[in-house]
């Protein structure tokens, strides 16, 4: 019987376990790098990021009893909410799902139930062991590849050893055309057969038609296609290929015969039970507001009370085995410009007790967002530019400009955060993208304040801005 995975301390490659040790200091350094301002939030994630690792490394029953503090991140559209729920997935090397809460209906209903999310989750933590234990055997799998190819090029030719061919009781398998088989072996591993066509039989993985069970199946975590599937003898299909392809080809089929699957399924179960982090988003459209019992609310509440169980710790059925979310991390988030955290009901804000309120974004923020972060909008324009040969030059003062413009119809329009960056610089170099590379002659590009001001100055009259709306 396998061992519960609370009672097995997940075992993590190396690379994982030296990013689940950063410190909360270290864990907000590395969101610096990507999100500015929004310190409260960052604060909050990363002390429970860091507190998944210190669970890991209490010893005896204390850490199953250690259970995550859930957030709640709340702030207008375009601040950092997603963003930051992003990064830190990518910085924790945890299986990670973000889901729309809008997107869920209430049991009984048309559409996706929330226990879905759990599934997915386990989807994800099995791809990520399957990814790793390929890798740890990549090494092997090449090998078994070149073998495999060894034997379409020159097949080996067997011959029983004896004394005339009687069998005398000590008689071995021979292989006569050993030494050809060395030599082209060598000619392989040298790279000199990488154009040869060759013709190879593989697993055929084209899509097959899928099986519909009964009603509720998929909500088990049950498949009835891959059922069938496993029953049926597996068909193979002939490729004629290069050496080169038949290597890429054959390396996922050898690997999959070295992973021990079940126990890497078990391994994938663990990992989202005890790593897991579930990003809510717009969990503010499910609240219902003044108290409303009827129409869209009847399954608004419906989804917080589905919600519930899964947030305080259930166990969802999947097809990697039961996976329980006493310890999956959840975070949700929402802008709550009509409805209020307290229109959630009351049980499901328990299960929340952190909250964390996002503020809205300055001028001196988009001015840092457009140059600190290493993927800023600015840096990706000079990118893509620099593909036609073209240097892009900012000016810091029409970056200012161009700030003061996205602050400017955030305030007399819509609020919507740093995506209004956005539309500012696409209206602002489309003449310049348009141009190039056939009308430009100049090699540099240099974005002025008067250039901002020319090909903006319809924002600054224009109150309506319905152009500029995204």
């Amino acid at each position: 019987m396998p061992t519960s995975s609370t009672e097995t301390k997940t075992a993590l490659p190396a690379h994982v376990q030296k990013l689940q040790a950063l410190t909360p200091r270290e864990i907000v350094t590395e969101l610096d790098k990507y999100i500015i301002g929004q310190g409260n939030a960052k604060k909050s994630v990363a002390i429970a990021l860091r507190n998944r690792w210190r669970r890991q490394n209490v010893q005896g029953q204390m850490r199953d009893e250690i259970m995550p503090n859930n957030i709640i991140m709340i702030g207008p559209t375009g601040v950092g909410k997603t963003e930051i729920a992003r990064r830190l997935a990518k910085l924790s090397g945890a299986p990670f799902v973000k889901v729309e809460a809008t997107k869920f209906t209430e049991v009984g209903y048309v559409g996706r139930d929330v226990e879905s999310m759990i599934r997915d989750l386990a989807e994800i933590a099995a791809n990520m062991v399957r990814a790793e234990k390929r890798e740890e055997v990549r090494a092997a799998a090449k090998k078994a590849v070149e073998m495999r190819i060894l034997d379409i090029l020159i097949p080996p030719q067997v011959r029983r050893s004896g004394s005339f061919g009687f069998e005398t009781g000590e008689e071995g398998e021979v292989i006569e055309n050993a030494a050809t088989r060395d030599r082209f072996l060598q000619q392989l591993q040298n790279g000199d057969l990488e154009d040869r066509v060759i013709e190879i039989d593989m697993n055929d993985n084209s899509p097959q038609m899928h099986v519909l069970g009964p009603i509720g199946m998929d909500n088990m975590g049950i498949d009835i296609g891959n059922m069938l599937e496993g029953m049926m003898p597996k068909r193979t299909v002939k490729r004629k290929v290069t050496v080169a392809e038949a290597r890429q080809l054959l390396e996922q089929e050898e690997a999959e015969k070295l992973i021990d699957m079940e126990a890497a399924m078990q391994e994938a179960v663990a990992r989202a039970e005890n790593m897991g982090i579930v990003f809510i988003d717009e969990i503010d459209k499910v609240a219902t507001t003044g108290g409303g019992s009827g129409g869209p609310d009847v399954s608004r509440s419906g989804v917080q009370r589905d919600l519930l169980p899964i947030v305080e710790g259930s166990t969802v059925s999947t097809k990697y085995g039961p996976v329980r979310t006493d310890h999956v991390l959840f975070i949700a988030s929402g802008a709550f410009h009509v409805a209020k955290p307290s229109d959630l009901i009351p049980e499901l804000q328990g299960r929340f007790p952190i909250r964390v309120e996002l503020d809205s974004l300055t001028e001196e923020d988009f001015f840092k967002i457009l140059t600190i972060p290493e993927n800023a909008l600015i840096k990706q324009y000079q990118a893509l530019m620099s593909s036609e040969e073209v240097n892009l030059v900012f000016e810091d003062a029409a970056i200012k400009e161009i700030a003061s413009t996205a602050a400017y119809v955030n305030q007399e329009v819509v609020n919507i955060g740093a995506r209004r960056l956005h539309t500012i610089l696409t209206t602002l170099l489309e003449e310049t993208l348009y141009n190039t590379p056939d009308n430009v002659t100049d090699k540099t590009v240099t974005i002025t304040p008067d250039f901002v001001k020319e090909r903006l100055s319809a924002i600054a009259k224009n109150q309506d801005l319905s152009k500029y709306i995204l």
